[in-house]
């Protein structure tokens, strides 16, 4: 009886995993203008990878970016704001997800400009790309180089 009474308590514990790790992923904010498409775009692919996404259409997306102390040569067209960590620009969800893991001291991530190929802005043409580590200075370094 007492090992029935486990087994279906670690069942229902198993079962309720998937819905509490969902639970425990922290919102991404967006803010971007009433204007842009690619930003949808970029949303719905944080979406489709499991992000929790809310988006915030503003007037000026840049006010953002410059609260959290992203570096204005580093700008895109939309920030986001998750776990106090600035992503700026068309960043992929995996390293947003890594970001979450590791925890680095750092503003955040960016993917300066518009690149062609990047989440949100696909098409037939294809841009290598490198995912920056905003350092708490305003310094960076790649996080990550995509082809």
């Amino acid at each position: 009886m007492f090992a029935r009474t486990i087994r279906k308590t670690l069942l229902a514990a198993l079962v309720g995993l998937p819905v509490l790790a969902y639970a425990a992923t922290p919102v991404i904010d967006v803010y971007k203008s009433a204007y842009c498409g690619c930003c949808e775009a970029w949303a719905k692919h944080l979406r489709d990878s499991g992000l929790k996404v809310e988006v915030h259409t503003v007037a000026n997306p840049s006010d953002v970016r410059e609260k959290m102390g992203i570096p204005n040569n580093l700008g895109s067209c939309h920030t986001a704001i998750v776990a106090g960590y600035a992503i700026e620009g068309h960043v992929p969800a995996q390293e947003i997800k890594r970001l979450l893991a590791t925890h680095p001291k750092a503003k955040g991530l960016a993917v300066p400009a518009m690149p062609a190929g990047s989440p949100g802005m696909e098409g037939p043409r294809k841009d290598p790309f490198d995912v920056l580590l905003v350092q708490n200075d305003g310094r960076t370094t790649v996080y990550k180089h995509y082809n």
